[in-house]
């Protein structure tokens, strides 16, 4: 894949780890820009009448990574929105493709404790939900990180607060976008 700026990109994508604030974020960015907000994992949900649990426990990983990208495939195709993505789609070379070309990508990042505290006893995150969740969500990470970081802007998530994060994200959007 081709190196993009994310200068021409009308949407702004959301990606990280589960647990470290996309959709809170993505909310509070499209009040601030005005945009509409799509969180790609309910939009997945929401056309399949079932929970990302339920599509990964009876479709597989497989399946949910192809509904994933006819998700964010429709999502780039609308008028410029925040976009939550799920925290494994980056590792599709399609799905990135798609989100660095049509978007200003961003990377909020967290450390292992800060995200393993925020979404340990949460029972709607499949990949998590085994006795060594914690081992899980650190190998996860370490497999996703460097694509993470090829996002267009990366910013620290755990000590600011979601005002700080949304406006740090949409001043950094505006000014590469009037450069």
């Amino acid at each position: 894949m081709e190196a993009e700026t994310g200068k021409g990109a009308a949407h702004i994508a959301l990606v990280g780890m589960m647990g470290c604030g996309k959709s809170t974020v993505g909310r509070e960015l499209a009040a601030l820009s005005e945009r509409p907000f799509l969180d790609l994992d309910r939009e997945i949900e929401g056309r399949q009448h079932r929970t990302i649990a339920q599509i990964f426990a009876e479709d597989g990983e497989e399946a949910f990574r192809r509904m994933e990208f006819d998700a964010i495939l429709r999502a780039v195709c609308e008028p410029p929105s925040i976009l939550s993505t799920g925290g494994g789609a980056v590792q599709a070379e399609a799905n990135r493709e798609l989100l660095w070309r049509s978007s200003f990508v961003v990377y909020l990042r967290a450390s292992p404790d800060c995200l393993w505290a925020r979404v340990r006893r949460n029972r709607n995150r499949p990949l998590l939900q085994r006795p060594d969740g914690r081992q899980v969500l650190e190998k996860l990470l370490a497999e996703r990180e460097s694509r993470y970081l090829e996002a267009h802007y990366t910013v620290d998530v755990e000590s600011a607060s979601i005002d700080d994060i949304a406006g740090c994200i949409w001043d950094a959007y505006s000014h590469r976008h009037s450069a």
